[in-house]
């Protein structure tokens, strides 16, 4: 069955299931799944429509988590009817402003600002409601195996000789530990810029969340601090991710001293990077997302930064080497890498 196909039947079911009249679909932009979002326009409402194919989406866990997550006070779209069986559903329409279209030097303190205490929010929420998987170490170690395979290997030609891939075990393993050793809470595991909605009244809602796992609590800040697809200056990150850790303490989470805390921050951003620059790669390969490449100059400049700031961190050394003298000058040779030549342009 073409989209086209489970368009019209979307349409079919959702004009019979919400008693509306003719309905008018128009294709909303999507994410890096297979989900495909239409914002539905009748007479009396507009809705957004997810088609979610049942065989490859998160569904059940869609709904349950967004109920745990409006009982814990984070605002999410109201789902309005779904059917779990043909993947369909009809939701509450946010509106058209992701914080990533807000976002500006003057602005970013503000909504960063409410952004944080969303996370605040997930880390002091009971995790049960959500009977969520651990992010555990075999889940960690595996998103970093894209890496070498998508990014390395198959987007620059350059597979892993024996020492790279001793090396990149070496990191692996410890970021995995490090990320491990972490206060574990609810983790949104994809809050960046994209997946908030500014509202009209200026609060953030949280989309795109049926991935959460129980995880390290400084995983979504460092997805929000150290966007894909946005950057910020080093002492503004340090800052925020500062304020952070203090909001947590403030509400009884024991998440260490300040030094320990801004090393897991910096080792968490490492492994969610390398995991990324993976993801990219393979949405362009696999699934024909150009768009995921102009990015990954900015991701790349995220892991050049950290590993510069550890010269005598055992774990990260022969990795950084390797990085910086072969991965990084072959990046640069590409195309892509021309957009944003030092990786270090907000995308705005």
């Amino acid at each position: 069955m073409t989209p086209r196909d489970r368009r019209e039947i979307l349409r079919a079911w959702y004009e019979s299931t919400a008693d509306v009249g003719a309905t008018r679909l128009s294709l909303v932009a999507g994410d890096g799944g297979l989900r495909r979002y239409y914002r539905a326009k009748t007479a009396q409402l507009s809705a957004v429509l997810c088609d979610s194919p049942p065989a490859t989406e998160k569904n059940a866990e869609f709904l349950r988590i967004a109920r745990a997550l409006a009982e814990a006070g984070v605002r999410v779209p109201r789902v309005y009817h779904a059917d779990l069986r043909r993947g369909f559903f009809a939701l509450e329409d946010l509106g058209r402003q992701t914080l990533l279209a807000r976002l500006n030097d003057t602005s970013v303190d503000g909504y960063y600002a409410k952004a944080l205490a969303v996370l605040r929010q997930l880390a002091l929420a009971d995790p049960r409601p959500f009977a969520l998987a651990n992010y555990d170490y075999r889940r960690l170690a595996t998103e970093m195996a894209l890496f070498p395979e998508w990014f390395c290997a198959k987007l620059l030609k350059r597979p892993l000789n024996a020492g790279a891939e001793a090396a990149f075990a070496a990191l692996s393993e410890a970021l995995c530990q490090r990320a491990l050793a972490q206060t574990q809470v609810v983790v949104h595991r994809d809050f960046h810029a994209r997946n908030l909605m500014v509202l009209a009244d200026g609060e953030l809602a949280c989309i795109d969340f049926q991935d959460a796992v129980l995880g390290p609590v400084t995983y979504d800040a460092v997805s929000l601090l150290r966007d894909g697809y946005v950057r910020w200056p080093a002492h503004r990150v340090r800052g925020w991710a500062r304020d952070f850790r203090k909001a947590l303490i403030a509400g009884g989470l024991s998440v260490g001293e300040e030094p320990a805390f801004l090393i897991d921050f910096d080792w968490m951003g490492l492994q969610r990077h390398i995991k990324v620059l993976g993801i990219f790669a393979r949405l362009y390969l696999r699934d024909g997302k150009a768009a995921y490449l102009r990015d990954l100059p900015r991701v790349l400049a995220y892991l050049s930064d950290v590993l510069a700031a550890y010269p005598g961190e055992p774990a990260l050394a022969d990795f950084a080497r390797w990085f910086e003298g072969e991965i990084v000058p072959a990046a640069r040779r590409q195309t892509w890498h021309a957009a944003l030549p030092d990786g270090r342009a907000a995308a705005q």
